[in-house]
């Protein structure tokens, strides 16, 4: 192991290949993105697949990890991959400067793809992609949210969404109200709320995730997750949604319903 990894090096004997060996994929690569794209590099990860369709605006700057004044107009893939070249000169990086939809073909041979989505429309196809390839999801998001006459809420969360293991269907972050909601006030939503520190540890909490699904350091089966972060008081904790789940099989995603589509003649 390089000595720039000894500090590290409890993951275990045979972590840093491992992790070198893993491609990684990151859709998204604002406040959340942004984070989770220099964590990444920071462990040592050297193939990657970055999307995002944006540049960055003025308005960005309270949050993009690695975006300067100068950055202004320019992609979100540059600062992207600028932070990644910084600490892994050698690194693999496909940026993709579209939706991931229109490039699915680079992401079927992730073996992790991180969520750093707005929508429950975008988690949910992206979760559907990732389960039908049999590629580890992890999706992070916050919100805020003001309640009559009290302080302003903030919450976010970090899921696991691993094939066979229960979905973000099964853990009950992703209805059909939801989904109903989102549809009809399509549109209409403004800008969202956004700062730079609870999206930090919420990707922090997601490359942790990743890094014992890869590693296995912490001797204990990394499914399911689904944590919760009380922006208010600064908790992450299992959501309590966990204590209620009648199983860790998944019905929406059948193992047996991975691969490929398959088209038949009628």
């Amino acid at each position: 192991m390089s000595d720039r990894y000894q500090r590290q090096s409890f993951l275990g004997e045979n972590s840093q290949p491992k992790i070198e060996r893993v491609r990684v994929g990151v859709v998204g690569l604002g406040g959340g993105g942004s984070h989770v794209v220099q964590q990444l590099a920071h462990i040592g990860f050297q193939d990657y697949v970055i999307c995002d369709p944006q540049t960055v605006e003025d308005t960005n700057l309270n949050r993009l990890v690695g975006g300067r004044l100068k950055d202004i107009g320019q992609p979100k893939l540059a600062v992207a991959k600028r932070i990644v070249r910084g600490l892994q000169r050698k690194a693999k990086i496909k940026a993709i400067a579209d939706r991931w939809q229109t490039r699915c073909d680079e992401f079927i041979f992730c073996d992790v793809i991180f969520g750093c989505l707005d929508s429950f429309q975008d988690r949910d196809e992206i979760e559907t992609f990732c389960r039908r390839h049999l590629i580890i999801y992890i999706d992070i998001g916050m919100d805020v949210h003001k309640v009559e006459n009290d302080p302003p809420r903030m919450a976010g969360q970090v899921i696991l969404s691993a094939p066979g293991g229960p979905c973000m269907k099964c853990l009950g972050f992703i209805t059909p109200e939801g989904m109903a909601q989102e549809a009809a006030a399509y549109g209409a939503a403004g800008h969202r709320p956004q700062v730079v520190w609870p999206n930090g540890i919420l990707a922090s909490s997601a490359v942790g995730v990743a890094v014992n699904a890869i590693t296995g350091w912490t001797g204990k089966t990394p499914s399911p997750v689904y944590l919760s972060y009380d922006g208010n008081s600064g908790l992450v904790q299992v959501h309590p949604r966990l204590e209620y789940l009648l199983t860790t099989q998944c019905p929406h995603y059948p193992l047996g319903k991975a691969g490929k589509p398959i088209l038949q003649q009628l």
